[in-house]
């Protein structure tokens, strides 16, 4: 988990794929399919277009400050929350442990190259609030990252500032 200081008091926390997690979610997906089953009531199954990312926080006591988003080319990144603290054996994911509001960022045809990604200012900083909150009884916490529109996730950088309270 890369974690750089930016100033004494702030923290930022850079988004890393979960990619043993996003595969063992996909694998849930693909034995669901050939065994013929359905999903559990509730569960909430990953969809061709998400990938598992993750925060590690190696404190606890953080303020929200700022989204740091960068979109390499046009389309839409949807970030959600999870409540639920997995476990090694790969608890079902529920929907309702997928926290609201959803971060969503975008570019589009019409955004100049190199722009900043366009977002709901009040719903992503809510989202950022409530990932500091969660931050002081966790150390670890997940996401679900959907890439849309012509999105990909080797053209997105996402991290988020933290005030470092003291």
């Amino acid at each position: 988990m890369e974690q750089t200081e930016a100033t004494p008091d702030t923290v930022e926390l850079q988004f890393q794929e979960d990619a043993a997690l996003t595969e063992k979610m996909r694998l849930r997906v693909s034995s669901l399919r050939r065994s013929g089953r359905k999903r559990e009531d509730g569960e909430r199954l990953l969809l061709p277009h998400e990938a598992v990312y993750r925060l590690d926080f190696r404190q606890q006591d953080l303020r929200f400050r700022r989204w740091n988003v960068s979109l390499g080319g046009r389309g839409r990144v949807a970030v959600t929350g999870i409540s639920q603290h997995w476990t090694p054996d790969l608890t079902h994911l529920m929907t309702r442990q997928l926290l609201e509001p959803v971060g969503a960022f975008w570019r589009g045809a019409e955004d100049p190259e190199g722009a900043a990604p366009r977002r709901p200012e009040a719903d992503v900083r809510e989202l950022g609030e409530r990932i500091a909150e969660l931050a002081k009884v966790r150390k670890v916490m997940y996401f679900l990252l959907a890439f849309e529109d012509g999105a990909r996730p080797a053209e997105l950088r996402c991290s988020l500032a933290f005030a470092a309270r003291r």
